[in-house]
């Protein structure tokens, strides 16, 4: 919500037009359903799994994105088998599977669909307000989501860990985005894909600098490997989007 409003003052400030055209609004309420499913199977399976399952289920949307996008190069799927292998040895999740880990890799299929649609949708339609369409679509929903669920009143009660978060979540969450929406007018989804892959090793690495939590080899060795598989699937010739996808994300 907070990241919505902010989008929505800046964009007007600016003297930015919001797109209300038919195309526009249809493209903003598919990413957004995408982006929503992503959310809901990824919270509702944290119930019922552990979140190192979580973690590694998650980021194999790496895998979904150039299967739906049917790209396949030596290079973007060396740089995933890497990936898999650097996430499995950071996160250390165990052989068990349960409905949690299910919902978790419908959620990653969620995201990976998210990815794709990102980036015919910017190309196709105005990045601007395709982003504040979202974040509002986006609020809305889990808002109505949170008000069913009824979360307690401690929850919302004003404390430094509720201000981090919505400093967090509400702003520098929302530049990220914002920065997302732009990059995939230029960089193709498998790459995209792979370079989120960093997020688990980032957590792990700031946690281990700033919380002073424990990184032992493996979990060094880990990130590293998801750190080499980034820099081979954006470096490494991935697989470029084709001159017949560029024409039909144009139209």
């Amino acid at each position: 919500m907070l990241g919505a409003v902010g989008a929505l003052a800046v964009s007007t400030a600016a003297g930015y037009r919001l797109d209300w055209s038919r195309s526009t609004l249809r493209m903003s309420l598919i990413a957004t359903g995408w982006l929503c499913l992503g959310y809901l199977f990824q919270t509702v399976g944290l119930r019922y799994t552990t979140a190192s399952h979580s973690a590694f289920i998650t980021v194999l949307y790496v895998v979904f994105v150039p299967v739906f996008l049917w790209r396949f190069g030596t290079a973007t799927w060396g740089a995933i088998g890497l990936a898999l292998v650097g996430l499995w040895l950071l996160v250390k999740p165990s052989g068990d599977m349960n409905v949690g880990d299910l919902l978790n890799l419908a959620c990653a299929a969620a995201f990976a669909a998210h990815i794709v649609c990102l980036e015919r949708f910017t190309r196709a339609g105005p990045p601007g307000s395709l982003f504040v369409w979202q974040l509002g679509l986006t609020a809305a929903v889990m808002g109505a989501a949170a008000l069913i669920e009824g979360p307690p009143a401690e929850a919302l009660r004003p404390s430094t860990v509720l201000l981090v978060g919505l400093l967090v979540t509400g702003v520098l969450a929302t530049g990220a985005f914002a920065v997302q929406m732009w990059a995939q007018r230029i960089v193709p989804a498998q790459q995209v894909a792979l370079i989120f892959a960093l997020e688990p090793a980032c957590a792990a690495w700031l946690a281990w600098l700033f919380l002073g939590e424990r990184l032992d080899a493996q979990g060094w060795l880990g990130s590293g490997c998801i750190l080499a598989a980034t820099l081979m699937g954006t470096f490494g010739g991935a697989v470029p989007v084709s001159a017949s996808e560029t024409r039909a994300q144009e139209r």
